[in-house]
């Protein structure tokens, strides 16, 4: 498990951990929450608050008040009960995980406009991949909906009209159908101090979720942004080898990465920590 650290603004760092294994990174974040907790109260101390950008190894877990029905299919993969909010997720390789370590009494923040913040980054990012990666990026876009947590892709090729259901920042049009989901939240609040995150599926083998009701929903269709953008899932040195063969470097180019992505989420939730993007009006229920 490589551990890098690199510091976002005054307030803010991003920690990296890759081929991470579930429990001892949750034994650390709750290490480091705690910690942070006892500064404060005991010496009055606001520490930085931290991104952890994980790279998970498989993994199943199951929230506080997750139930076990929601476990259709048992596999090699290990089930792991943990104390975030909500019921049955995946983790896992092709993910990108963010876990946001956020002192939101310091901050200013409510749980709901933290959950808000991360649903808006995502539909941020994602809808800016569309755009700019996918050859269908007026008829496909990303939003959260109020009565299930989380971000999903809506199709908006029957709509009247595909330019005013793109207008829509903080909803889909009326007629919009939704495909499936490609982004999931679970956090966990102890002392006013936020752990756990959000999970986004961005080039992962989706077969794993063929086990379970992802997030507690019974058919839900879980979706990922390398079937709508067109992504790179080569190796640098495997681009340098397509380069040497003399095929279009333009191709290559137009490919989005998973590193790219990343660093999109990054800079869209430190503009957000910072109060350089504002929270959005919520979609009607």
């Amino acid at each position: 498990m490589q551990n890098t650290v690199q510091p976002l603004n005054e307030m803010l760092v991003s920690k990296s951990l890759s081929a991470a294994d579930y429990v001892p990174t949750l034994d650390a974040m709750l290490s480091r929450t705690l910690a942070r907790i006892a500064l404060k109260k005991e010496q009055g101390l606001r520490t930085p608050d931290e991104l952890w950008i994980v790279d998970h190894n498989d993994v199943y877990t199951l929230g506080q008040a997750g139930k076990e029905e929601h476990i259709l299919q048992r596999t090699n993969t290990p089930i792991i009960k943990t104390d975030r909010g909500g019921q049955v997720t995946w983790h896992g390789h092709g993910q990108l995980v963010i876990y946001w370590l956020f002192d939101l009494e310091s901050l200013g923040w409510s749980v709901r406009n933290m959950v808000s913040h991360a649903e808006q980054a995502i539909e941020d990012v994602v809808n800016d991949c569309l755009k700019s990666h996918a050859s269908n990026s007026d008829s496909i876009s990303a939003h959260a909906r109020r009565d299930a947590p989380g971000v999903y892709l809506y199709s908006h090729l029957n709509t009247a009209s595909n330019e005013n259901a793109q207008s829509l920042s903080n909803a889909p049009a009326d007629n919009a159908i939704m495909l499936g989901k490609i982004a999931s939240l679970g956090f966990k609040i102890k002392h006013g101090f936020s752990y756990h995150g959000v999970a986004i599926n961005l080039d992962c083998d989706l077969s794993a979720f063929n086990a379970i009701n992802p997030c507690g929903y019974a058919g839900m269709q879980m979706l990922r942004l390398a079937d709508f953008a067109t992504m790179d899932e080569q190796t640098e040195d495997e681009q340098l080898a397509v380069h040497a063969a003399e095929k279009s470097i333009q191709a290559i180019n137009n490919c989005l990465s998973y590193e790219q992505v990343t660093q999109k989420l990054i800079d869209n939730i430190a503009k957000r920590h910072a109060g350089h993007i504002q929270l959005r009006a919520l979609a009607p229920k």
